[in-house]
């Protein structure tokens, strides 16, 4: 006997959507973030053709902190030393970066950015932040927020044990 007004109802109308397979989201994320880094780089060359990503970053990161040593660069961006050592020779060469000694400590060199590396890094914002916008401009105000949350919630975990590198 069933209850009067009771009707029976298949168990899929009460199931949740299915998810996507985990496997199949994370490596759509990992060619997604392949494509973008390979994109940055390519947008890197064309702000300054004689400067690599990494050296930009290096500049970059500089410039943010107001000057810093090579060795700091090399921990936070887990380089080797040859490598920093290398970027910061080309930055050096077209005069993008100089070296000061530390007002607490004569024989450490602090790198800083010189006015060309400064203009070099306001053009480079200023083209970066056009691409952005024209890229994103048919995007919502919420899609445009949910993307940066997620992004920043990515870059804040980061790989275990290894420090935010930006």
């Amino acid at each position: 006997m069933s209850d009067a007004g009771t009707e029976a109802t298949p168990a899929t109308a009460h199931e949740p959507p299915r998810e996507p397979p985990r496997e199949a989201s994370v490596d759509a994320i990992q060619r997604e973030l392949t494509a973008f880094a390979r994109r940055a780089r390519a947008a890197a060359a064309r702000v300054h053709p004689e400067i690599p990503l990494v050296s930009y970053t290096l500049l970059s990161h500089i410039a943010e902190r107001s000057g810093c040593r090579a060795t700091d660069l090399a921990a936070h961006y887990l380089l080797d030393k040859s490598t920093v050592s290398r970027q910061l020779g080309g930055l050096e060469k077209l005069g993008l970066v100089e070296r000061r000694p530390a007002p607490e400590d004569h024989r450490v060199q602090v790198l800083h950015p010189t006015e060309a590396g400064l203009t070099v890094l306001a053009t480079a914002q200023a083209n970066r932040l056009a691409a952005y916008q024209e890229r994103l401009k048919d995007w919502s105000g919420e899609d445009l927020a949910r993307f940066a949350d997620y992004l920043l919630r990515y870059n804040a975990e980061g790989p275990a044990g290894l420090p935010d590198p930006r």
